[in-house]
């Protein structure tokens, strides 16, 4: 079963998540503010993190900032009823995997987690292209594929987000040239060697079709 660390002030929307997660098959810890979900993070091991961004004390995205400079790699999602692009970004910049708007509906949640939980599997597949995670190798059938670090990671962020799109400026992450152009460009390179329909979701990102 995986463990879920909820990071929430709202005890109302706190009790309703835990009891949603919870019929769904996870295991969820509770913690009311970012003191509380430290302590928790040194005592026991997640399978992914669910963390709302404004607390009174010690915010969601600061607490996945130092968990990350920790060389904490679990998967995080971010809650928030903030939408703004800057707001986004650092949340992004903290080390978020995936961020959802406040009021979400349970379903898309639940997608979210599920697609993210794919991360603790050694393999993940879409069509016929394989990644061993592990390995950090793709494959298209039987060939290994040899990518640039950039289009591996842009290529790793799409299939593990799909069907979902992933939002640009999680993307432009791993350009060095931190453009709308240059992420064009090596959109436009993956494509071409990898024969991907990636499609422009206007004003959020891209995604695999």
């Amino acid at each position: 079963m995986n463990k879920i660390l909820l990071l929430e002030d709202d005890p109302v929307l706190a009790k309703t998540i835990k009891k949603f997660l919870e019929k769904n098959n996870y295991e969820v810890d509770w913690a009311r503010d970012g003191e509380d979900a430290s302590e928790l993070v040194y005592e026991n091991r997640y399978d992914l993190y669910l963390f709302d961004i404004n607390l009174p004390r010690f915010n969601g995205d600061d607490l996945l900032l130092s968990l990350r400079e920790a060389d904490d790699k679990t998967p995080a999602i971010l809650i928030s009823a903030l939408v703004d692009i800057d707001s986004i970004t650092k949340g992004f910049q903290s080390g978020a995997d995936d961020y959802i708007k406040k009021p979400f509906d349970p379903q898309e949640l639940l997608v979210r987690i599920r697609s993210k939980t794919k991360e603790l599997k050694k393999s993940i597949t879409y069509k016929d292209y394989t990644i061993y995670l592990d390995e950090d190798k793709i494959f298209y059938k039987d060939e290994e594929l040899y990518l640039s670090a950039v289009h591996k990671n842009i290529f790793l962020a799409l299939v593990k987000n799909y069907p979902n799109p992933v939002v640009k400026d999680e993307l432009m992450l791993y350009l060095e040239s931190q453009t709308d152009l240059a992420l064009r460009v090596n959109i436009t390179k993956l494509k071409q060697k990898l024969s991907l329909d990636i499609q422009n979701v206007r004003g959020v990102g891209y995604k695999l079709a």
